[in-house]
């Protein structure tokens, strides 16, 4: 077995340097040398099989479990390393066999019904705010933010983030706004400080929804957030605008259909729709085998040419779409330097598993938007094709606008301490 590891790291590893011991002992080198070297070493002959078989799976898995340990760099390192590599040649990450059984049988995976919708959220969104806490902003954004500058911090660019979605959901005063997936609720506040909007927020995470209420108790007017428990699919009321951040790539590929013409029963004549989701810039695929089983069951990464029939066969226009590339690859980089910053309270609140699990998640999904396609797109939609100006220059005439609305800093660490004493 040792003999066929070591040919495909051969193949594989063409820059860099990677030294390998594996369970027998053997240790061997591969790369050229140049760039950060990592030292990686199997405890268990089992494992080893298994990362050989199947890495996409069992890699992460195998680092999970501690069969897997990483002597020299860390495990960004080590899947940076992997993951950057010129494929031409090259072993496939799964074998053709697994990839083409995945792609056939993600339908089924992604059978993703009202109760199946609320386990799979739960899974996630519903482990301890504190977690979260530790390494999102301040504002609890745990979605792609917006880098309008390289220096810019982490606040900064989720503060620009809320600009540019309200820029291009022609966002106005006392609109009527409906936010599915709307988390924590930070962009509901936003919306509805900012514009004097009436937003109703649905999730179905009880732990945000209990947060974002408790947020809206605490804000000085109360009376214009209505966050709710609530499938996309059970409202029933009209609205002038829909935002929708994060949320799409849970609602899987069977579903494209109803959600979208859902939106349209939703959405006023002359609404808006924005649609901010993860997207794939290569052909349909299926969800990474180790994501599904650890971190998003029932999640799935579109490619366009998957959303954009669905948009048309619901009789809505897309108005606009952008196309946002290494964004949440920064973004993925600050929250894993701050979550490893604050590691050890990961571990006191969970345990050192749970800390090594969430160390590859972050480290995995950085680089699959750095080097394996992965970007995110923001559509613009609308139900006429009238509803939004002829040019984009209104988008960053209303950020420039928005960049003078001075956010009261005081006010919003008030709600937040509010929001986490009323929950805690």
């Amino acid at each position: 077995m040792d003999a066929l590891v070591f040919k495909s790291l051969r193949r594989l590893i063409k820059t860099g340097s990677l030294t390998i011991t594996t369970a027998n002992g053997i240790a061997r080198t591969f790369g050229d040398g140049c760039g950060f070297a990592v030292a990686i070493r199997f405890r268990s002959a089992t494992a080893q099989r298994r990362v050989l078989l199947d890495p996409e799976l069992h890699l992460g898995e195998a680092f999970v479990d501690g069969d897997l340990l990483v002597e020299q760099g860390t495990i960004t390192q080590l899947l940076e390393l992997l993951l950057s590599q010129d494929r031409t040649g090259a072993p496939q990450i799964a074998t053709k066999m697994l990839s083409g059984l995945r792609f056939a049988l993600r339908r089924l995976a992604q059978k993703n019904d009202r109760k199946r919708s609320r386990r799979n959220v739960a899974h996630h969104y519903d482990l301890s705010g504190k977690l979260y806490k530790i390494f999102l902003d301040s504002d609890m954004q745990y979605s792609c933010a917006y880098f309008e500058n390289a220096d810019m911090s982490l606040e900064e660019a989720q503060q620009a983030k809320k600009r540019h979605i309200a820029a291009k959901l022609r966002a106005r005063h006392n609109a009527r706004i409906l936010d599915i997936g709307c988390g924590w609720g930070g962009l509901a506040l936003y919306l509805a400080d900012t514009f004097n909007a009436r937003v109703t927020g649905i999730t179905l995470s009880a732990e945000q929804l209990e947060f974002a209420k408790a947020r809206a108790a605490a804000a000085l007017d109360p009376g214009r957030l209505d966050f709710r428990s609530q499938d996309y699919r059970d409202v029933t009321e009209r609205f002038d605008r829909i935002v929708s951040v994060g949320m799409f790539e849970h609602v899987g590929v069977n579903n494209y259909d109803a959600f979208f013409r859902k939106c349209r029963d939703l959405l006023d004549e002359d609404g808006v729709l924005l649609l901010h989701s993860i997207g794939r810039s290569d052909a349909p695929g299926y969800t990474n085998p180790w994501i599904a089983k650890y971190i998003f069951p029932g999640g799935y990464i579109p490619a366009l040419s998957e959303v954009l029939p669905a948009i048309e066969r619901a009789g809505l226009v897309v108005t606009d779409i952008e196309i946002l590339r290494l964004h949440y690859a920064e973004t993925l980089r600050h929250w894993r330097e701050r979550f490893l910053a604050r590691r050890t309270e990961v571990v006191d609140l969970f345990d050192e598993r749970f800390a090594r699990l969430w160390e590859y998640y972050l480290g995995v999904s950085e680089l699959a938007f750095r080097y394996q396609g992965m970007m995110v797109f923001q559509i613009q939609i609308a139900r006429r094709q009238n509803a939004v100006p002829l040019t984009r220059n209104y988008i960053q005439q209303e950020e420039h606008r928005l960049q003078g609305v001075m956010i009261d800093q005081p006010e919003c660490e008030r709600i937040e301490e509010a929001a986490f004493a009323a929950v805690s």
